[in-house]
């Protein structure tokens, strides 16, 4: 883990928050808006029983560098089931295309999130892979 570039979530079972290490500019809107939820000096220094769940939420949202933010429990829980729902649509002639929220994992051990549709390669020529770049008209693969 890069130590750089720290992840961490926080929730009071309604709200989480996100916090990112490696997008923090030290503004200081957070400690010196709300110091009952957001306290440097404490460890863990964000603590979600320090004020209501609107309260927190109005405050993360003046983070002007995005290092914090928060998701709704219950809307994660919904958004997770709705990614569930993924299609893979077979064109005639060209690449698989697959409709939902994906990661890919490169040869590498990279991982990438697509959203909404992602085209992935079926004639094996793409220069883009496991992406579709088109290469598949010029080749001229077709469906057996």
């Amino acid at each position: 883990m890069d130590p750089n570039n720290i992840k961490k979530e926080y929730s009071n079972g309604e709200v989480t928050v996100v916090w990112q290490s490696g997008l923090c500019i030290h503004s200081k809107n957070c400690w010196t808006g709300l110091i009952s939820v957001f306290n440097p000096k404490n460890r863990p220094w964000i603590n979600m029983d320090g004020a209501d769940t609107a309260t927190i939420m109005a405050q993360v949202e003046k983070c002007p560098s995005g290092a914090l933010s928060y998701y709704k429990n219950e809307e994660q829980q919904e958004a997770k089931s709705e990614q569930s729902d993924i299609k893979v649509e077979v064109t005639k002639n060209g690449p698989y295309l697959v409709h939902g929220e994906v990661t890919i994992q490169h040869k590498d051990g990279t991982k990438e999130r697509k959203k909404k549709v992602t085209a992935l390669c079926r004639c094996g020529q793409s220069n883009n892979k496991p992406f579709c770049d088109g290469t598949h008209r010029k080749c001229g693969f077709k469906d057996e």
